[in-house]
């Protein structure tokens, strides 16, 4: 009676969406620190199979294996008859989720907003985010055992304890698959391969084949790049840079032939079928396969240069750009797959004894493309685009493993969707879906399938978060950390660069740190099938990086500059904004800009905060400039501020990401009511949240925003005051000649030159007037 009310009792702890886990996989989702522990350790004692796993790991696989009913089952048999519980369970979790979704939508929205660094709210940092490596190792461990997941990524199974599905193993391995084994299709690719080995215009075997010699290497680690301007019709001015010889710029097709885009196989045939959401009618019936944008993207892709394309947006582009790059990664994870497949039947044939070099054809490991992407949806999104692109037709189906898990882990439940509150378009469009940004998965692909979470030692592909990729890769000094797979990476691409600098930018650079360097294992490789290229650690100098932003960002750029070494060369898209986001502030409205002088870019942090607090902060504290909003974009700046204002007792209230719902609400309402004349606001809290802030008649920017479009946002949130006396609104904005990129966004190219060059430190702008 005891151990069926202890059941009960740690079922009703259990939420609505770790039930349902419970009931798919038999144990607690990873990513939850407080739930059913003992089913945990039940799992570590007792490493079986679920009853459901074994069906979700492979949909086609029909061959079914009659499970042992072990102490384990028996218990989860026992938590699942207990209806009476499970019926209050959802209806109290019903009414919870009713009142708290009214005031605050997207709650994991907030998980996801990490702090750059600490600071003082550290504490308040939601559970998700406080995961370590050592702690995801242990927790996750008992879930990848009997799932066939990512430990080969886990730091706590080190190489030796390596999880290996032994079945799908063995089915999707390069080692010990050939080319004949599929049909006369693959044979004809092979002819082909045959054929071109001795003249290729394939870009692939042009980028993978080329030997750089150690003059050329020296050269591109010492010598300073030189650049060429052009100008495309889609994509405006580019900028072409290398360090080698120079190279012939490039010209874009205005009609693309796919069969001369060198795709492979079932590419050809599928991609239109694929791409038809996003053509129109307009597009001439000679080019039915790219939109235009698509079309010189994938152009500069394909020569395997380096791209940035800073102007991604959620609304209009960001599906068809994910649809491009899509194509290209996987048409490059095909090609090399095809060329070990098929060099492996020629060794089989070889006679014993005989050396050949011809057959390098492999890296030090297996993944050969990292996608970093901010959410699980992202993820989701890909990966059907993967399945999509690899059906010729409904009746020839791939088998993909692990498809059932992969839906119910990385989709979204419809009835967990937030009442309709009203959010702008780009809102919605960026926060779709399933918002969890700790993943990270293993994909491989062979001829006809595709295997999800599969070993990342056994991937071609792997798809993960910023903050997934941290937690494997491990801080320097611990000894439960595992960076070999990044060692071989030959395409890496960055979507959505511009959310990591609203989650933790650090993130990116840790990776960025730790990708193609040479392994500390050998991890089983055949050094006699290694290029060269990776022998020699000249792995980054063939690395092509793809980076897309929907914004101009100095941190971004540095990553593009400082961390590609692509000897192809690289392409920047550089379109400057005539016109600024201060066009759409439809209030009358001041705006009076301030300049500050500072000496370098690290001294400006310091800089600004001495100018306001002795130019800017004295003019606000009468009573008479109440209401007045602080926007901060820097989570630094924000703590540095708040001590401050505390340390002098000033009457203010602050809200950041880290605030509590009951927090922000009386926050809210205290500045609404003038009970507190300064807000304290951080823009990564209105970046997840998008509140409407009413009464406000001050508008402080401590910094440009960091988009430009949330510029006119809070400006137009004075519409929400009650009507009071227009021109006692005020708007004033700091900038210095560091911020001529957010500046040229928010005032225009022309406006900027003007006021990072003229002798007056201020300048004054008014908005609404007809």
């Amino acid at each position: 009676m005891g151990k069926r009310r202890g059941g009960r009792e740690l079922l009703r702890s259990l939420s609505k969406k770790q039930k349902k886990h419970l009931r798919e996989f038999g144990e607690e989702h990873p990513f939850y620190d407080n739930g059913v522990l003992l089913l945990l350790l039940l799992h570590l004692r007792f490493p079986f199979q679920s009853e459901n796993s074994d069906k979700s790991s492979a949909e086609s696989d029909s061959e079914t294996e009659v499970e042992q009913v072990s102490v384990y089952h028996k218990l989860l048999a026992t938590l699942k008859t207990s209806p009476e519980s499970e019926s209050e369970e959802d209806e109290s979790e019903s009414e919870e989720a009713g009142e708290s979704e009214a005031e605050v939508d997207s709650e994991g929205a907030q998980e996801t907003g990490e702090a750059d660094g600490g600071g003082e709210d550290k504490n308040d940092v939601p559970e998700q985010e406080k995961v370590t490596a050592t702690d995801t190792a242990e927790q996750t461990l008992g879930q990848e055992q009997a799932d066939g997941a990512d430990t080969s990524c886990d730091p706590s199974h080190g190489v030796i304890e390596e999880f290996t599905d032994v079945k799908h193993e063995s089915e999707f391995s390069l080692e010990t698959n050939f080319m004949e084994e599929e049909s006369g299709d693959c044979n004809a690719d092979k002819r082909d391969s045959n054929s071109s080995q001795v003249f290729s215009e394939d870009p692939f075997k042009q980028h993978m084949d080329k030997e750089l010699e150690e003059k050329e290497v020296e050269k591109m680690s010492t010598l300073p790049k030189s650049s060429s301007q052009s100008k495309w019709p889609r994509l405006g001015q580019l900028t072409f840079s290398s360090t080698l010889e120079k190279h012939k710029t490039l010209k874009v097709d205005k009609e693309v032939d796919v069969k001369q885009l060198y795709l492979h196989k079932p590419l050809e045939s599928t991609w239109p079928k694929v791409n038809k959401q996003f053509l129109s009618s307009v597009n001439k019936p000679s080019d039915p396969s790219f939109t235009p944008l698509q079309r010189e993207l994938f152009c500069i892709m394909n020569t395997y240069r380096d791209l940035f394309y800073p102007e991604r947006n959620a609304l209009t582009n960001g599906e068809e750009i994910r649809h491009a790059y899509c194509l290209h990664a996987l048409n490059h994870v095909l090609k090399a797959n095809a060329q070990v497949l098929s060099n492996n039947a020629k060794r089989r044939d070889q006679k014993p004894g005989t050396d050949n070099d011809d057959y390098r054809d492999q890296g030090l490991t297996r993944p050969k493309v990292l996608m970093i992407v901010p959410f699980r949806e992202c993820a989701l999104r890909i990966v059907h685009i993967f399945i999509s692109l690899l059906e010729v037709n409904d009746k020839r189906k791939i088998d993909v493993s692990n498809k059932k898990r992969f839906k119910g882990e990385f989709g979204s439940d419809p009835e967990e969707k937030p009442p309709n509150l009203k959010r702008p378009e780009d809102y919605e469009a960026v926060f779709a879906g399933n918002i969890d940004d700790h993943f990270r998965i293993g994909v491989a692909i062979l001829q006809k399938s595709m295997r999800l979470y599969a070993p990342f030692y056994s991937s071609d592909i792997i798809i993960a978060s910023p903050l997934g990729m941290r937690t494997i890769i491990g801080a320097e000094g611990e000894k439960k950390r595992d960076f070999d797979f990044l060692s071989s990476i030959e395409i890496l691409i960055i979507d959505q660069a511009d959310i990591y600098l609203m989650q933790n930018w650090e993130h990116v650079l840790h990776l960025m740190k730790h990708i193609n360097l040479l392994p500390l294992d050998s991890h089983g490789v055949d050094f006699s099938r290694v290029r060269m290229l990776n022998l020699s650690n000249w792995s980054k100098y063939y690395r092509q990086t793809l980076l897309f932003s929907a914004l101009q960002d100095p941190q971004i750029n540095s990553v593009f500059n400082k961390h590609c070494f692509n000897y192809v060369g690289q392409v920047t898209v550089r379109n400057v904004p005539l016109s600024g986001s201060i066009s759409h502030v439809v209030v009358q409205l001041p705006h009076v800009f301030r300049r500050l002088e500072a000496e370098n870019v690290t001294s400006v942090i310091d800089t600004r905060f001495q100018f306001f607090i002795d130019k800017v902060l004295p003019e606000y504290r009468d009573a008479i400039m109440s209401h007045t909003l602080i926007y901060v974009p820097s989570y630094f700046d924000y703590v540095r501020l708040r001590n401050y204002f505390k340390k002098e007792e000033l009457n203010f209230t602050h809200i950041c990401e880290y605030t509590k719902k009951a927090g922000v609400c009386r926050a809210r309402r205290f500045f609404l009511k003038g009970e507190k004349q300064f807000l304290l606001f951080t823009e990564r809290f209105h970046f997840y949240k998008r509140y409407m802030i009413k009464g406000i008649r001050n508008l402080i920017f401590y910094e440009l925003p960091t988009y430009s479009h949330f510029y006119s946002e809070i400006c137009n949130m004075m519409k929400a005051t009650d009507n009071g006396v227009d021109a006692t609104w005020t708007c004033t904005v700091l900038y210095s000649k560091y911020d001529a990129q957010k500046l040229a966004a928010v005032v225009g190219i022309d406006r900027t030159a003007q006021m990072i060059q003229s002798k007056k430190n201020v300048h004054l702008f008014v908005t609404g007037e007809n």
